[in-house]
């Protein structure tokens, strides 16, 4: 989606500043990854990540969308089943 006006094809105020926000929020981190050698940024993008932490409501509704998932997987499965006979 641009925002750069047909004619001048200037970007409007609100997105500029948009776009410098989201620059300024990166991590020093993220600027060092794109020199790192192939190696050293495998190395460093394999690392594990350490479990979020979740609201009991957010559990329960992790847990029912898996549900929800397997039992629209199961009618899918049955369906294409019973359309072979």
């Amino acid at each position: 989606m641009s925002t750069e006006t047909p004619t001048t094809g200037a970007v409007d105020a609100p997105t500029a500043i948009r776009e410098r926000d989201l620059q300024a929020q990166e991590r020093p981190e993220d600027e060092l990854i794109m020199h790192l050698e192939r190696d050293q940024f495998v190395a460093e993008t394999s690392r594990p990540v350490p479990r979020a932490p979740l609201s009991a409501r957010a559990i329960a509704g992790l847990w029912a969308l898996r549900v929800f998932v397997v039992l629209v997987s199961l009618m899918v499965i049955y369906t294409f089943v019973e359309q072979l006979r």
